[in-house]
């Protein structure tokens, strides 16, 4: 089985058919990075565009809970309907942000696959709940490899968000002593610094990690040399079979072709290498029929025929090689008219001369 060979005997790269049948099964290329850099975006968009608007929204609804709290009805009724008023509100202003995640959370799963619904995904997989499997698919080599990039990420991203939030430390700790219509802009302007540093970093490791797992999933693709001759078997056919049912296929041909030869009007030669048989009927032909061709032996086997039912052999080597380029039950190219004109004539001549002469030797007797 293509899962049981030996991974160094998988040296060719996949083939089209094996990388549709991955997709079909669900089997692709994705990389999880380029889906959470696609979210960064959305959120940095949303707190540039929205930011502003956002905060006032959600200001609003709490102002209440800042300003006065202890006018806030404690009796379930009131509490009841303040929640749900509250969930509301925020519901309402968040609606923009929500809608602008969605979309850019299926606009990371497209650009990297086109969409493509497999029902190979909503099957269930026993393996999966194999404590086995799982322990193996921690310690394999892509286990490793993840947590090495995830911690790698991780590093990288909390030392850059800490020297963008070092140099604002001071200034954070006023902020509670502010209005919250203050405190706003200014949390808006570091949030934005901090969104635009991580999707730089996003940046560098969604393509890093793309290139990484493109590579992976065509290398657990690849193919070993048996596998490709036996789906090329399976696509293309058996070549001792296929070989075979071209020989019956010429016979039948061959045999069909020598059956139209007597009833052929005549055989131009070469005289020996090539033999054309061509029939002409006016009353129902506009041009001359190729109806039989060959080269040396079935060239010959044609005359044959042509003797034994008195088809007339004409030999024209020049015009026997023009004629032979034409497919068979084809009529003659227009260019050849003249020639085959002049050669039907001839064999038109002798008909009438040699009836002409039976007919005189039959009077005299």
């Amino acid at each position: 089985m293509a899962e049981d060979a030996d991974p160094e005997s998988k040296t060719e790269d996949p083939s089209g058919k094996r990388l549709a049948d991955a997709r079909d099964k669900g089997n692709i290329a994705r990389s999880q990075e380029i889906g959470h850099w696609f979210m960064f975006l959305a959120a940095l968009i949303a707190a540039w565009m929205l930011g502003g608007s956002l905060g006032r929204g959600v200001v609003g609804s709490l102002r209440v809970f800042f300003e006065q709290p202890e006018q806030i009805p404690i009796d379930p009724a009131h509490l009841t309907r303040l929640a749900t008023d509250l969930f509301a509100n925020i519901g309402i202003v968040l609606s923009p942000v929500i809608g602008l995640f969605v979309v850019f959370s299926l606009a990371g799963n497209v650009l990297q696959n086109p969409p493509h619904f497999s029902a190979e995904r909503l099957k269930p997989d026993i393996s999966k709940l194999s404590p086995i499997a799982g322990f193996k698919r921690i310690f394999s080599m892509t286990g490793a490899v993840e947590f090495v990039k995830n911690l790698t990420k991780i590093s990288v991203i909390g030392i850059v968000l800490f020297s963008i939030l070092w140099p604002e430390l001071d200034s954070l700790e006023t902020l509670v002593d502010l209005d919250l219509v203050v405190m706003i802009p200014l949390i808006l302007r570091t949030i934005l610094k901090l969104l635009g540093a991580l999707i730089g970093i996003m940046m560098v490791v969604a393509v890093a990690d793309y290139l990484y797992q493109r590579y992976s999933y065509m290398k657990n693709l690849r193919m070993t040399k048996q596998e490709v001759k036996d789906e090329h078997k399976e696509t293309e056919g058996d070549p001792m079979i296929k070989a075979r049912l071209r020989q019956i296929r010429m016979q039948r041909s061959r045999k069909r072709m020598m059956a139209a030869v007597p009833e052929a009007s005549v055989v131009v030669t070469n005289p020996t290498h090539f033999a054309v048989a061509l029939k002409y009927e006016a009353e129902k032909m506009s041009a001359p029929t190729v109806v039989a061709k060959g080269a040396d032996l079935l060239a010959r086997r044609i005359r044959e025929i042509a003797a034994e039912h008195k088809v007339p052999i004409v030999e024209n080597p020049p015009l026997a090689r023009a004629l032979y380029k034409v497919e068979l039950d084809d009529p003659i190219p227009i260019e050849h008219y003249r020639a085959v004109a002049g050669v039907i004539s001839y064999v038109m001549r002798l008909k009438d001369g040699l009836e002409a002469r039976y007919e005189a030797e039959a009077e005299v007797e």
